[in-house]
């Protein structure tokens, strides 16, 4: 029996319905769960009418590449992957709130080069419902680069989404969410390969203790740790804590600390001021 009721398989059939009028489309791939069944809802609707592009930048991390990669071939997907160039801009690496719309820039820049050069019709990315009440200035590079937002117009939410993602048989389906990595690094430190290196070492190494749902924080010399609080037991064991100063004083850091308000995404934007939030780019 279905876990999926009639109203999200009335908005899965608006997504196949809207992917399956686009023609030839590009799809903006992360390996995460809204591009991952972004993808696969595209491969369903149009064949090899699609073609998945991942970005192979320093901001994400290898083993997310790797994931993405495995999951496109399980899933017969087409993909290629890019190389973009975002810490060779000045805008981006300054790490201001403004970051993420230089990288989605670079990406959709890139991307529709490859869409003109190919003959496709268009490019769609993974954006949900949940996304807009969230600061996401990417969507903004989006809206400028007119790129499709199938899931978003479907109505569907990040939990719609994970379900439709496990009826389907995906095992990305309760895949953790991971931004990238440039989003562990405090506004105004400025985004360098080391730092991203750092933090990639460091969520690599909590990963390796077996933690699932993690963010690493770079803010200097100390680094803030986010764990998840059903794991936080595990966490504030003093032998884990110990294990924990091991690893991150030898990458470096002078203090280590863990957050007690536990793992949230976009913590790093509660320090921006209100109006940076609602500052548009330029």
């Amino acid at each position: 029996m279905s876990v999926v009721g009639s109203d999200l398989e009335a908005k899965n059939a608006l997504l196949q319905n809207h992917l399956g009028s686009l023609g030839r489309v590009l799809v903006a791939y992360s390996g995460g769960v809204d591009s991952a069944y972004l993808a696969w809802a595209a491969h369903q609707a149009l064949g090899h009418n699609m073609l998945a592009i991942i970005a192979d930048s320093p901001s994400l991390a290898r083993t997310q590449l790797a994931d993405a990669i495995a999951f496109a071939r399980e899933q017969a997907i087409p993909l290629e992957a890019i190389a973009t160039s975002e810490l060779s801009r000045p805008e981006y690496v300054r790490n201001d709130a403004q970051r993420c719309f230089f990288c989605k820039d670079e990406l959709f820049t890139l991307m529709e080069e490859l869409r003109v050069v190919r003959g496709f019709d268009a490019i769609a990315y993974g954006v949900n419902l949940d996304d807009q009440d969230d600061f996401r200035p990417g969507q903004k590079a989006a809206i400028t680069h007119h790129i499709v937002a199938p899931l978003l117009d479907a109505g569907l939410a990040k939990d719609e989404i994970r379900v439709l993602a496990r009826s389907a048989g995906l095992r990305i389906w309760d895949k953790p969410a991971s931004a990238c990595l440039s989003s562990r690094i405090e506004y105004g430190r400025p985004v360098t390969r080391e730092a991203l290196d750092v933090v990639e070492k460091g969520e690599d190494a909590l990963r390796a203790l077996g933690f699932r749902q993690f963010r690493v924080r770079h803010h200097g010399e100390i680094v803030r740790i986010e764990i998840a609080r059903e794991e936080f037991e595990r966490a504030l064991d003093p032998a884990m804590a110990a294990e924990f100063t091991s690893i991150f004083k030898g990458l470096g850091f002078k203090f280590v600390t863990l957050d007690l308000e536990g793992f949230r995404s976009g913590s790093m934007n509660a320090l921006l001021p209100a109006e940076d939030l609602f500052r548009r780019t330029g």
